[in-house]
């Protein structure tokens, strides 16, 4: 879906002007919204393309009045109330009223390093061979679909060159909805800054992008 999120190329929100020096958390709430969010993600309820997703589908006006953290709580908030571990009433009143699901896991304390080590690795085996390969010349397909994608908006119906074949890894548009992982290839994009944002961009830019399969076509 075209959400908030998808910034790339968009004007009137300035130049990104990231402060090396920046701390990682500059309240200690955030610090403990991440890990909230971290702990109730092992609950097993849903799955990184879903969590993704419920953040990027906040309402503009909320999204972009938000700190990064409290885009993470305000989407947790949404996670835990359709998976029916809170309801809108509890949110609200800031304590347990009803007795919600039982979660599948519960993080213990002792667990948190190991399972923080774990990770969620999403790379998956894919039975058909690749469609591209390095140097093949490819066209993103060019659509606004309601629900999740990895493809950015700048990026659709532009023509550029695989550089990379990356095996298979899940895939975001169909797992965040539940409709299954469905790994698929996964290839480096790269393309020339005036395919992307016209003849009057700098000539020497280039953007690479990681792209599932079903994102490309043959040119």
């Amino acid at each position: 879906m075209n959400g908030p999120h998808d910034l790339g190329g968009q004007m009137g929100f300035g130049p990104i002007a990231p402060d090396p020096a920046e701390p990682k958390f500059h309240a200690d709430w955030e610090r403990r919204a991440l890990g909230i969010t971290l702990a109730a993600g092992t609950m097993g309820a849903w799955n990184i393309d879903e969590s993704r997703h419920t953040r990027e589908s906040l309402h503009p006006a909320l999204y972009y009045n938000a700190s990064y953290y409290e885009i993470w709580i305000r989407a947790l908030e949404k996670l835990l109330e359709r998976h029916g571990f809170v309801s809108a009433d509890e949110i609200e009143a800031g304590h347990k009223v009803w007795k919600g699901v039982v979660p599948k896991r519960v993080l213990k304390a002792g667990d948190v390093a190991e399972t923080l080590a774990r990770g969620g690795p999403c790379d998956r085996a894919v039975l058909t061979a690749p469609k591209f390969k390095p140097g093949d010349r490819v066209r993103t397909i060019n659509e606004h679909p309601t629900g999740h994608t990895r493809l950015p908006r700048y990026a659709r119906g532009k023509t550029g060159v695989v550089e990379a074949w990356r095996e298979g890894y899940v895939f975001p548009d169909t797992n965040a909805h539940g409709n299954g992982e469905n790994p698929q290839h996964v290839y480096t994009v790269t393309f020339e800054g005036r395919e992307l944002w016209g003849k009057k961009s700098d000539p020497a830019l280039t953007v690479s992008i990681d792209a599932w399969e079903s994102y490309l076509e043959h040119v």
